[in-house]
This record gives C-alpha cells, sequence and structure tokens, in this order.
C-alpha cells in the first residue's frame, strides 16, 4: 500500500495537538461489507450501517480492492451521470482512466486523485488503461462523495486533477506516522484538494506502536476508516481493525488514533487508515442511485433530465441506492 512515500520521513515538518487539546472518544464501529461496483470489481461499502446525519457532510465511500488482478480480469465503470456533490477518487496501487462530459480527465495513479465536481450534473466514465487490462496487477483506492449545500446542488462543474506530488506530507513528534494531506488542513498545513464544502480528508501509515494525535476542527465531524492493520480509536480506545469505520462523538479539538504493537504479517507496515471530516451542512438529504438532491421532487427531475438526454445517452451504473432515501425533512 505505498500511495506516496519519502525515504527519511524524519526530515518532514512535524505535527501534533497541543496537551489542552480535548480529545474526542468513538462512539460507534461498523464493519464495510463487501460487494461490486461497475462492470463487477469489488469493494467494501465503508459507511454501511452509519446514519446520514452522523456522517454530514459526506454521503458514500468505498473502498476499491485491494486485489490482484490476473491478466484481462481489471474492470471499470461505464458511463454513468451524477447531481449535487462531488466524487473524490484516490489511487493507492494501480491505475484509473477517468473521463468526463465537460472535458475532464486522466490517469489516476499511485497517490493521485481526482476530485471532480458534478454539480448541475456530469457524465463520467472510470475504467483501468489497457496496458493494465492486459498485464493484470494490483488495484486499490477509494472513492468518496461529499455533498454539496443546496446554493451549490447546480454549480458548474468542475475537475481537479490532483497529482501525488502534490499532497502534503507531516509527521508526528515522534516522526512514528507519515500524514498524507489531500485537503483541508491539519495544524496550519493545507493540503491541495479545493473543496466548496469545508472538509479535511489525511491518509495517514501508522507505525506499529505508534500514536497519531492530531488538532482537529472542533466543527468538524471525524471519521477514521481502516484499510490495513490493528489499533485502537479515540481518548477511549475502541479497537479497530482492517474494513472498519470509527465515528468519534462530541466537538473536542483532537483525534487519536494508536497502531499495535503486533501486527499480522500481511499489515507489518502498522495501521494504515484515512481519516475525515467535514462541516456539515445539516440540510435535508434526497438520494437514489447518482443523484444526491435535498427533495424527492429534485431526484426526480434529475432522473427526467438525465432521462431527455441533459447527461447525454449512457445508461448509469452504480452500487447507490436506486429507491429514493430521505432524511429528516426532505420531501
Amino acid at each position: 500500500m505505498p500511495a506516496i512515500t519519502v525515504p527519511d520521513i524524519t526530515v518532514l515538518p512535524r505535527v501534533s495537538a497541543p496537551s489542552t487539546a480535548r480529545g474526542r472518544s468513538v462512539t460507534q464501529v461498523t464493519s464495510a461489507p463487501q460487494g461490486y461496483e461497475g462492470e463487477g470489481f469489488p469493494v467494501r461499502r465503508a459507511f454501511h450501517g452509519i446514519d446520514l446525519a452522523d456522517l454530514d457532510p459526506f454521503i458514500h465511500l468505498d473502498q476499491m480492492g485491494e486485489v490482484e488482478y490476473a491478466p484481462g480480469e481489471p474492470k471499470g465503470t461505464p458511463w454513468h451521470p451524477h447531481r449535487g456533490f462531488e466524487t473524490v477518487t484516490y489511487m493507492l496501487d494501480g491505475q484509473l482512466i477517468h473521463a468526463d462530459s465537460h472535458g475532464g480527465g486522466g490517469v489516476i495513479g499511485d497517490g493521485d486523485t481526482q476530485w471532480m465536481t458534478a454539480g448541475a450534473g456530469i457524465l463520467h466514465i472510470e475504467t483501468p488503461p489497457e496496458p493494465l487490462v492486459m498485464s493484470g496487477g494490483l488495484f486499490h483506492g477509494f472513492q468518496l462523495w461529499v455533498n454539496l449545500p443546496r446554493s451549490l446542488k447546480m454549480a458548474q462543474p468542475r475537475y481537479q486533477d490532483i497529482n501525488h506530488d502534490a499532497v502534503r506530507l507531516v509527521t508526528t513528534d515522534d516522526g512514528g506516522a507519515l500524514i498524507r494531506i489531500i485537503a483541508g488542513s491539519v495544524a496550519g498545513h493545507d493540503g491541495p484538494g479545493v473543496t466548496h464544502t469545508p472538509i479535511t480528508l489525511v491518509h495517514a501509515t501508522i507505525a506499529p506502536g505508534a500514536q497519531l494525535r492530531v488538532p482537529w476542527r472542533n466543527d468538524f465531524n471525524a471519521l477514521a476508516y481502516v484499510l490495513s492493520g490493528d489499533g485502537t480509536a479515540g481518548d477511549n480506545e475502541h479497537r479497530i481493525h482492517t474494513g472498519q469505520l470509527a465515528v468519534f462523538g462530541g466537538t473536542g479539538d483532537a483525534v487519536t488514533l494508536r497502531a499495535n504493537s503486533s501486527q499480522d504479517a500481511r499489515h507489518s507496515g502498522g495501521l494504515d487508515v484515512l481519516i475525515l471530516g467535514g462541516l456539515p451542512i445539516r440540510e435535508p438529504i434526497a438520494w437514489a442511485g447518482p443523484f444526491v438532491m435535498n427533495t424527492r421532487a429534485e431526484v426526480v427531475a434529475a432522473f427526467e433530465d438525465y432521462q431527455r438526454g441533459s447527461f447525454g445517452h449512457a445508461r448509469y451504473v452504480h452500487g447507490a441506492p436506486e429507491r429514493v432515501q430521505v432524511s429528516r425533512e426532505g420531501k
């Protein structure tokens, strides 16, 4: 799980939460069920079982892989539409080619991030490059859906190609963790992702026996998803392992994770985890398939726009629910 690393972690800037910071405790831990996405590549549904109010401003998170493809096996997604949110695709191993109906696109490789604001509506496709299909190989990444507030649901689509070299790298005081800041800010160090909705997105690798304790905005929620390894999360030291999501409660100023000293042989590098949080939007959510809006009527309108050709003429295929889900006062 290389993503991006450095030869000498000790040369990186150091970050830590102040000793006076109030840490958060974990209130819920869930295990991600496995499923299939697009043309049949395996995923783990990281947010399964979590109330949308606790995820806000996030909607959906898929861990793609980790899978070692034989020649001819790599798969992607066909063309499909989105409206009302942003997709963030981050590759740890392997490659995907992305293209969209507004001219965005490129190759997403190891440690790269593709950030697509669907806004008013967009068609896109994600597919493995032909050499990878021919050779097979390791494929591992994730896709996160970030909600947009009502005022930006119909914003102009936007595309960001974030090369791995642009990711901000820092470490902890003792050099026990490599922290990759993709978006947002950690202790004054900013990631390259430009977000409509204020969020922080971090990929951290914590060495066996090491602890990561970072400052966190007290008006942000906080979530941690374990890509691999075993450890604990929160000031209450709740046990976590591969494929689990930890939900932090409260409004504390710090988030803590620790890697177990003894790791499974497959996870000898320690605890690999995504840490994410954002400013809750606190608006009604109506979600069906590839559309995340505020009301059922807006979702129906999105389907109608798609069917009349406003998104193009490709059929969508996605693992999100195809029946409208409505939260709070959405109607």
